[in-house]
């Protein structure tokens, strides 16, 4: 149930004439519920890289919408620039973000590429993770001879695009459109000046490796290559360079896959390296903007370096991979500006409200939010609860035989935690979404549009089904808190005995607060429905799972 976001990168032919590109913009910024990240024109290669942030349905709206102007205002047959194109839009990924797979990313890149070649009338093709033929995989072979070669290339049957027709366009040329993987642009500082120093060490890190030498020369094998010796990481590309502004050395870094090589490995890595050379390694900086994972994962990978217990919030895992990764060296790091979940937070959220504040709106006459909040609320303390007593528990003189298993305890809670926290405005928008739905219904019936109504009667059923799914799935994770619970009140800290029985309680008060919740919507579920009688199941499991809570309750009251 986590929010699902994806990235779009789409890249223009035109980069020199600016009232074009606002117009482009214009068309992204008209679509609710995407957040406009960057827009970096350049004159010699005369291609924008505009990126923009949301969920599915909305970035494929808005990449549509762009694109059909850059068909508008774009043509190809009288573009020049220093960058391979061969399209107005030249390529169009989406990246996933967060709460979203690879798989489900190269799904929304094929919809979006189908809708692209047919309604717009021209040939697009997809590569990388969304390629249909192993082939196309490459965007350079993709692109091969760019525009220039286009029309020639779509005569060849091996050349038949993946959407739109095989049909060569003058004006609009080709779009390539893809689902990969987040890139991170990442610099190591360095305390030298000396632009070779940081390449020893770049050449070390990348993929690619570094050339074998033998008396200084480098060793070719009968072909006349370069023997390389490989680097360290995959998905990893880094060169060494001075930077004037800075007046130092720095290694600059593309991770192309973050989930493999993130930065606290190259980070450690070089800074192994750089001690053995007698360099040192002063900290670092992101370029541009990452996902929230990147540094969650990084700063757990401190904490467990130290021993330390990783049950911490995401934004304690943040300020962790900030101070050990050494992120304020150059420029202050802002969280806000670099990473992507806090860039797009409107403020609209109820976790921006105090305890107090909450409580005034609950106490209103407002109808949301109600009791599937309250039950997320609830919730989300015993899972907070869990953690507390994990971190209490950890490396603890006489519990550390326990330590492995209470750190995975620990990190669990924070996660169900964070999803808890996200279903509080979950249940309160899906309720909003139902109301609306309702009165589009009565708006379709009054105009008496039998296609309306139909389309109607489909988003109230959609609405209604999401209205039972969300308290459904407060009820599941909250119940999945129990076997944690169950842990740490036989082998926690004896002193927070009474926090985990309190724990219990509050999953009990939780499920059973969001079963309500998805009783009352069953009903206006239709019959015929599947999702109606696995609903059904699936709550049973989770009302039936609190026989445990109860036996929590009696072993910390014998403990008492």
């Amino acid at each position: 149930m986590a929010r699902k976001l994806v990235e779009c990168v789409p890249n223009f032919s035109e980069g020199r004439d600016m009232a074009v590109i606002d117009k482009i913009i214009d068309e992204i910024k008209k679509v609710k519920g995407v957040k406009l990240l960057d827009v970096d024109p350049g004159y010699d290669t005369n291609r924008t890289v505009v990126t923009f942030v949301g969920e599915p349905a909305p970035v494929k709206e808005a990449a549509f919408r762009a694109v059909k102007k850059s068909h508008e205002l774009i043509d190809m047959s009288k573009h020049s620039g220093a960058h391979p194109r061969f399209g107005a839009c030249d390529v169009c990924p989406l990246v996933p973000v967060s709460g979203i797979t690879m798989e489900e990313t190269v799904e929304h890149a094929r919809e979006l590429g189908k809708r692209l070649g047919e309604e717009l009338n021209f040939p697009v093709f997809f590569y990388e993770n969304a390629a249909l033929i192993e082939e196309r995989t490459n965007l350079a072979v993709v692109r091969k001879g760019e525009y220039e070669a286009l029309e020639s290339r779509l005569k060849d049957t091996r050349w038949t695009p993946d959407a739109g027709p095989a049909e060569f366009n003058a004006k609009t040329g080709a779009t390539a459109v893809s689902a990969r993987q987040f890139l991170v642009a990442y610099n190591i500082n360095l305390n030298t000046v000396n632009p070779k120093k940081a390449n020893y060490i770049a050449f070390r890190l990348r993929e690619q490796g570094y050339a074998k030498r033998e008396g200084g020369k480098i060793v070719k094998d009968e072909n006349g290559k370069n023997v390389m010796f490989p680097g360290l990481f995959t998905h990893c590309k880094a060169i060494g360079w001075y930077v004037d502004d800075f007046k130092r050395a720095q290694i600059s870094i593309n991770l192309t896959d973050y989930t493999i090589t993130n930065m606290h490995q190259v980070f450690d890595a070089a800074s192994e390296i750089a001690t053995k050379r007698g360099l040192r390694v002063t900290g670092s900086e992101i370029v541009g903007v990452v996902p929230k994972q990147s540094l969650v994962t990084a700063g757990r990978h401190y904490l467990e370096k130290q021993d330390m217990s990783i049950a911490q919030s995401d934004d304690e895992l943040i300020k962790i991979a900030e101070f050990s990764l050494g992120l304020n060296d150059i420029v202050p790091f802002k969280k806000e500006e670099k990473v992507i979940e806090y860039m797009i937070c409107d403020g609209s959220s109820m976790l921006t409200n105090s305890v107090t504040g909450f409580s005034d709106l609950l106490a209103s006459d407002a109808p949301a939010p109600g009791g599937g909040s309250v039950a997320a609320l609830t919730a989300s303390l015993a899972a907070a609860l869990t953690s507390m007593v994990t971190n209490l528990t950890y490396n603890k003189k006489g519990y550390k035989e326990h330590n492995e298993k209470m750190n995975k305890v620990g990190w669990l809670a924070q996660q169900h935690r964070a999803e808890l926290l996200r279903l509080i405005d979950e249940d309160t928008n899906a309720f909003n979404i139902m109301q609306s739905a309702g009165r589009e219904l009565k708006a379709a019936k009054k105009d008496g549009d039998n296609a309306a109504i139909t389309q109607a009667k489909e988003g109230v059923a959609e609405a209604n089904r999401n209205a039972t799914l969300v308290p459904l799935r407060i009820a599941e994770v909250t119940a999945a808190l129990l076997d944690g619970i169950d842990f740490i009140a036989k082998y926690g800290n004896v002193h927070a005995v009474s926090d985990a029985g309190v724990a219990a309680l509050l999953v009990e008060a939780g499920v059973k607060s969001a079963a309500l919740n998805v009783n009352i919507n069953l009903p206006s579920l239709s019959d015929s429905d599947a999702f109606k009688p696995e609903a059904i199941d699936r709550l049973k499991k989770a009302v039936d799972a609190l026989s445990k809570a109860k036996e929590i309750v009696s072993l910390v009251e014998s403990k008492l």
